[in-house]
This record gives C-alpha cells, sequence and structure tokens, in this order.
C-alpha cells in the first residue's frame, strides 16, 4: 500500500478526467492515460525495479534507432556498436557519443526514423542562441503529457481543474485557433501572454486569476513572480482564491520568487524541471523531492571530460528520452548544470531525485583568473541595493560585464561605483564593467527572463 493522495475533484473535473480527455487522446491516437496509470503504480516501485524498466526500455530505443534511424545506424556502424550485444545495464549507455544542437543541425532529417508517420515540427525557444528544430511524434507526446499528468496530482490537481498558463512561447501563442480555444475551454485553462507585461495587462491579469479562481498556476517563475508584486504593490489580495499549487518550470526558480509567488497567492509552490527538446525531465512533490521521471528519461550527470561524476556532486546534465524513438534524444546535452541526490525522498517513491538544478552552463561566469562562478555572486550584490529594481548581466567577454539596472530615480555616480566595484572583486580588478540605467529589462523572445548570460566558454583557454 502507498500513501498517495488522490485528487478530490468537482463532478465537472471528474467528466473531463475519466471521459472528455480521455476520449480527445483516443481521438489523436494518444496513449496518455494508460501512460499515466502506469506511471502511478512505477513510482512506487524501488530503484532496482525501475532500473531495470530503464534497461528494458534502453534497449528497445537503441534497437529501433540502429535499425531505423540513419544517424544512428552509420553512427553504430563507426563505433562498432550493436544495441542487443553491448547494452547489458544502463552504464553501457556511455559507449555512446553526446548528442547537442549542432549535431542534431547537421544530421537534419537523418534524426527521423523512417518508419515514422505523423511528426509534429518543434522548435526550442532559442533564449541563449539559435532555435533548435526537432520532430516529436505520437508517443513522446504521450510520455509527456502523462508525465506532467501525474505530477499535478500529486498536488490535489487534476485535468479538468480550472488553470491559468502564464506563458510566452509564441509556439503556443500562436496556435490560437479554434479547435484549440475549444479544447481549452473544456479543459478549463486560460493562458495569459508572458512576453506583453505593461501595468494595464497586468491589472487584467490580476482581473482575470480573480474571476477565473484556478485551482493551479503554471507559467516562468519570473513572470508568476511579477505577476505577484504587481498584486502586492496594487493592493490587491490574491490569496483567497483556493489555488493548491503553483507550478513553475522552464527557468531557474530563485528563493525571493518563490517565497513572492507563495505570500501572494496563498499556495506552495512546485519546481518543475525539463525543455521542449528534452522532456519533463523531473517535478517537485509536496514533500520537497525533485523526482526524475525515471520511466521515461535517464539522467547522466557529467564533467567537462564527460565522465560521470559522484552523487551529491554538480556536472552537466544530460538525457536519454526513452519515448523517443521517432526522432531519438540519446544522451543529450542539456547544457544545465545540476547535482544527483542520493538520499531518498520522504514521499517514499522509488523515483531519483535532482539535489539541486544550478542553472544553465551561460548563467556561470568566468572571473579573468579563470575562477568559474554561478551569477548569484553577482546577482546578490545588485539584490542587496535597495534602489536597484531589476537588472540583467550580460559577461561579453573575459574582460568586459555590462549591466542593466532598473530603478525608480537617476543612478548616481556613487551606486554604480559601488556595483562595479562589487563586481571587480569577483570578476578581477581590470575588468571593464559597463552600468546602464534602463527603463526596464526586455525579456527574450519566448518571454523568459535571463538575469545573467554569459558570452564567454570555460573551456577555451585565456
Amino acid at each position: 500500500m502507498n500513501t498517495q493522495t488522490l485528487p478530490q475533484t468537482g463532478l465537472y473535473t471528474q467528466l473531463v478526467s475519466r471521459l472528455l480527455f480521455p476520449l480527445h487522446e483516443r481521438l489523436k491516437r494518444h496513449t496518455t492515460v494508460a501512460v499515466r496509470q502506469r506511471m502511478e503504480q512505477s513510482q512506487w516501485w524501488p530503484p532496482a525495479e525501475l532500473e531495470a524498466l530503464q534497461l528494458r526500455r534502453l534497449r528497445q530505443l537503441l534497437a529501433r534507432a540502429q535499425a531505423q534511424v540513419p544517424h544512428y545506424r552509420d553512427q553504430f556502424a563507426a563505433i562498432g556498436f550493436d544495441c542487443l550485444r553491448d547494452v547489458r545495464s544502463l552504464a553501457d549507455l556511455r559507449r555512446l557519443p553526446l548528442l547537442d544542437k549542432a549535431v542534431i543541425r547537421a544530421a537534419g532529417d537523418a534524426m527521423k526514423a523512417v518508419d515514422a508517420v505523423g511528426l509534429a515540427r518543434f522548435n526550442t525557444g532559442g533564449s541563449s542562441g539559435e532555435p533548435l528544430i526537432f520532430y516529436i511524434g505520437k508517443e513522446r507526446v504521450s510520455h509527456d503529457v502523462a508525465a506532467k499528468w501525474r505530477a499535478t496530482r500529486w498536488w490535489n490537481v487534476d485535468i479538468g481543474d480550472a488553470e491559468i498558463v502564464v506563458w510566452g512561447s509564441p509556439i503556443e501563442l500562436g496556435a490560437q485557433d479554434k479547435v484549440r480555444a475549444v479544447r481549452d475551454r473544456m479543459l478549463r485553462t486560460a493562458l495569459l501572454p508572458a512576453f506583453a507585461m505593461s501595468e494595464a495587462k497586468l491589472d487584467g491579469f490580476l482581473a482575470d486569476i480573480r474571476v477565473v479562481r484556478p485551482r493551479m498556476l503554471f507559467g516562468y517563475p519570473s513572470a508568476l513572480s511579477h505577476i505577484a508584486r504587481h498584486a502586492k504593490a496594487k493592493g490587491v489580495r490574491m490569496d483567497d482564491l483556493g489555488i493548491r499549487v503553483a507550478f513553475v518550470t522552464s527557468e531557474r526558480l530563485y528563493d525571493e520568487q518563490r517565497q513572492q509567488i507563495s505570500t501572494t497567492f496563498g499556495c506552495p509552490v512546485a519546481n518543475g524541471y525539463g525543455g521542449r527538446d528534452a522532456g519533463f525531465i523531473a517535478h517537485q512533490c509536496p514533500q520537497g523531492g525533485m523526482h526524475i521521471t525515471s520511466e521515461d528519461i535517464i539522467v547522466e550527470i557529467l564533467d567537462p571530460s564527460g565522465q560521470p561524476v559522484p552523487g551529491n556532486q554538480a556536472g552537466e546534465i544530460v538525457v536519454t528520452h526513452l519515448a523517443t524513438g521517432d526522432f531519438p534524444f540519446i544522451r543529450y546535452r542539456t547544457g544545465d548544470v545540476g547535482v544527483l541526490d542520493t538520499a531518498p525522498c520522504t514521499c517514499g517513491r522509488g523515483l531519483p531525485l535532482l539535489k539541486e538544478i544550478q542553472g544553465r552552463s551561460t548563467d556561470f561566469l568566468i572571473a579573468q583568473d579563470g575562477t568559474v562562478m554561478h551569477g548569484l555572486a553577482l546577482v546578490y550584490i545588485l539584490r542587496d541595493l535597495p534602489e536597484v529594481k531589476a537588472f540583467k548581466i550580460s559577461q561579453e567577454t573575459i574582460d568586459l560585464t555590462r549591466v542593466q539596472v532598473v530603478a525608480d530615480a537617476p543612478l548616481g555616480g556613487a551606486l554604480r561605483d559601488k556595483i562595479k566595484a562589487g563586481f571587480k572583486a569577483r570578476l578581477g580588478a581590470t575588468v571593464a564593467i559597463e552600468v546602464e540605467q534602463v527603463a526596464a529589462i526586455l525579456p527574450e523572445k519566448s518571454g523568459k527572463f535571463r538575469y545573467v548570460v554569459s558570452k564567454v566558454d570555460a573551456a577555451q583557454p585565456r
């Protein structure tokens, strides 16, 4: 027996989650419902049983890649790799090369399985460079939706409960045709555009949220915290709506954002980690554990030379998505830095844990002496200054860092010197620090905000 709490739902939510949404998925030839039901059983399995499942599914994925995907057929032949002969444990996955965006772009259509049908074209937001174009099949969609669905049920929220989504991707916002609008009304999902956040828009967002009285908020932490700050500034109460959880994803969640969102909306904040390309990698449970969707995702934490690091040590997050046979993501470099947790979660689930998600590799800065530091080292300098309301840090080169600052009053010379001195103390005494006062920090095209961006490659000699 497990201690899972099933969602307490109203009649309409039960109608949607048990009848209308399953019918919707069946008509789209998705297996979402069956996958979610299996996941709700397997999440309680012991780690050894989950690893056995991963190994079976890994062998199936590699067999399909070898037989049907030109890129992998050629790659396996070049290195003398045979998936049925050479994969006896999950560690054997390390015999394969790493995959990154450049490899996918170079391979083009050779990444597609020749027997794949009904593929949907997707692309990443490209906030850190050129967008990546890739394709997703029905199996991948079914598993990703099921993983998110399972995680929301941990928080007593089900399909059909009212939901506000604060998002900024032109992909989602450009898809609001009549069919999509009807589906969203059925599921009681309302979408607010994260990239259009003028004061008038924010006033409208608060009004919309109060009218909808959602059971769940979902969006970027920067966007939800921005709305929360606006509500506080306007004196609009938002903690009396019965919101059960605010799910945040797609950006690093800072402690002050979590506190702002939780306090304003009167609900816990659940972190989610993943990407459009890598899939839903991990979700936070009510006991605080960031559970990896290990039925679908194998996570490796690697050092700069591509070797695995011990548990509780930081490295690059590399994922293999086991439901991507149509367009395989095998040992895909996310560009994110994280830490695996070796201790189990108190919730009792056997799913492995991410202890920390420290941010993208471009969230890390390089000092003149080669020291690698997280952007928070500079973030805290600015956040300790009451005059500074918002900011963006851009490390252009090892010798030049630019800072955009939003403040209520013109920045005086003393404050500028204080910022420069703090940055130089961490980056190097001769680093040029340019401080620019701006009216607002603009989001990326995706609607996300990036507080720290480094264009310096730590691997390059200086």
